[in-house]
């Protein structure tokens, strides 16, 4: 009986990616990664699809809506005049997909962070006239930060519409790729190591401290901020920033770790183990912790069960499969 319940909650998955063929012909002058090949369908076959393929295999996961995103790298690491259009179209394109699927789809916008003034109407029209929830921003904009204030009318633009912005990975600055991540160990390991095994999750957290340290959520209070991989490292460390770095001495009205629980939400996006879990649960509660499967990057079918198998009472599963979801986007 307890399958047969489970199988019954509405799952909303946050971090789930899609593109263009367009698109990804646009990234092979803007960074080195490519979509690799799986069995059966490839990852670009997944990336590519907005109808029958995906679909399907979000209904052999138990997965009732996607909210997307462009994938990573975005339009962050292109210049400023090919970023705005290629966020338009993205944005157009991701809109016509959700019209077609509202009961599936959901959009996060892409947008031209180098661009903060192109950025905002971007946001503003996506929100208003397409329906987006938020944004997705990917990363670092060719090796500036969120907290440099020339984004900062961005940020006071999601907090006025009272939308999140997801920050997505990205490698970090290739000086602090070959300061920390290159040395006596083939390239492959340097490789893993400043992304997916290390680098990419550091590189967030980093961002996200910087966000705060810059005293943005004492400017802009209700500006909400999503992240992955069960907080990318932050809810390990939380308690010891704020040991060592007080409010007071970093000149904020509230502590690093009242921001982290407060401006800040939580998603899974592959990670499906659980003691980091329940590190995040106990740092930062049921309330800031919603579901995700990094899809085509990382299986739906192992999100699910992870979520099916948390070892929390039956209404926090709902919170995190879909309740916080919909308060936090208004779905």
């Amino acid at each position: 009986m307890e399958n047969i319940n489970l199988k019954k909650i509405r799952t909303i998955a946050l971090e789930e990616h899609y593109a263009t063929s367009a698109f990804l012909k646009v990234l092979k002058h803007t960074t080195e990664r490519r979509p690799v090949s799986t069995s059966g369908p490839t990852v670009t076959d997944r990336l590519c699809d907005l109808g029958d393929l995906r679909i399907g295999e979000m209904d052999a996961a138990g997965i009732d809506l996607q909210v997307l995103s462009l994938v990573h790298p975005g339009v962050q690491q292109m210049d400023a005049s090919e970023a705005v259009i290629i966020a338009r179209e993205q944005n157009d394109y991701l809109a016509n997909a959700v019209k077609n699927n509202p009961a599936r789809f959901a959009g996060f916008a892409a947008l031209p962070t180098s661009a903060p003034d192109e950025a905002v109407r971007e946001l503003d029209r996506a929100v208003n006239k397409l329906g987006f929830k938020g944004a997705a921003i990917m990363g670092h904009t060719r090796e500036r930060y969120l907290d440099d204030d020339f984004f900062w009318p961005i940020l006071e633009a999601a907090a006025a519409l009272r939308v999140p912005i997801y920050i997505h990975p990205t490698p970090p600055p290739e000086k602090v790729v070959e300061a920390y991540y290159k040395g006596n160990y083939p390239p492959n390991v340097a490789a893993r190591l400043s992304t997916a095994a290390w680098g990419w999750h550091i590189e967030t957290a980093i961002h996200c401290l910087r966000l705060i340290a810059s005293g943005v959520f004492d400017r802009y209070p209700d500006l909400q901020i999503i992240i992955g991989h069960l907080g990318e490292t932050l809810p390990f460390m939380m308690s010891r920033i704020d040991n060592r770095l007080s409010k007071e001495s970093a000149y904020l009205k509230r502590s690093f770790g009242d921001c982290l629980r407060q401006n800040f939400s939580y998603t899974f996006s592959g990670f499906n183990f659980l003691a980091p879990f329940l590190t995040l649960l106990l740092q930062v509660g049921i309330d800031r912790i919603m579901f995700s499967t990094d899809y085509p990057y990382s299986s739906m079918e192992s999100g699910r069960k992870f979520l099916d198998q948390l070892p929390v009472s039956p209404n926090d599963k709902e919170l995190i499969a879909h309740g916080n979801a919909e308060r936090l986007l208004r779905i």
